[in-house]
């Protein structure tokens, strides 16, 4: 048992929220339309991957002459397309984590990749808006993750040590980023197997959110 905790800090996409199964979709697709080829563990390498990080990344796999920003404009048409048509879910056993970690006075913030205003919106489809303190994008910090830049600024805000609080993840950017922080790191795995590199760095795995109620 995890104690003397005070704020759980959640990964948005993948974690929270059942979006990366859509990018793992529309970025193959966004990449097709500029002409380039986007393998599955290239999609896979790309979760939570922030700036200066993602352009850097795609740069090396389709050249220096790669337009990051455009390919992002496509897939962003695509996923809205796709929400819009089919909505977003939630993962399963949020609504009893967060209802738990309430009751025992635990802050609830989100970190992530996302920009507040599009993070925002998916807490509202999915009936989670109700439920954090705060929200904290990696657009806030001068690097993303697996930068450790916004799991400090998060923990900054809320007043808190890194010890003090918990690390939700769903993939290894992710769990770099809270690792390099010093939150105790609590993985989700979601679209891949954890690694033995990311259960180094965790202090459990659990196969889905409500499980967590048992650790804290």
């Amino acid at each position: 048992m995890l104690e003397n905790i005070k704020a759980v800090i959640f990964d948005l996409d993948g974690t929270l929220i059942d979006t990366c199964k859509i990018y793992r979709q529309v970025w193959p697709k966004a990449v097709a339309d500029m002409g380039y080829e986007m393998k599955d563990e290239h999609y896979l390498a790309m979760r939570s991957l922030g700036r200066p990080f993602a352009p850097k990344k795609m740069a090396e796999w389709f050249g220096p002459d790669f337009d990051y920003d455009e390919a992002r404009r496509i897939r962003k048409g695509y996923f809205d397309a796709y929400i819009n048509e089919n909505g977003i879910q939630k993962k399963k056993g949020a609504i009893e984590l967060l209802t738990y970690l309430r009751s025992k006075g635990i802050i609830t913030a989100i970190a992530t990749a996302t920009d507040i205003k599009r993070a925002t919106e998916y807490l509202n489809m999915t009936g989670l808006e109700g439920f954090f303190d705060k929200v904290i994008s990696a657009t806030m910090v001068k690097e993303g993750k697996p930068s450790p830049d916004v799991y400090l600024y998060a923990c900054e805000t809320l007043g808190l040590a890194p010890s003090e609080c918990v690390a939700v993840e769903d993939a290894p950017n992710g769990i770099t980023s809270a690792y390099k922080a010093g939150l105790n790191v609590v993985m989700v795995p979601d679209q891949s197997a954890p690694t033995d590199d990311d259960l180094s760095k965790t202090y459990a795995c659990v196969d889905s959110l409500d499980k967590i109620m048992d650790i804290i």
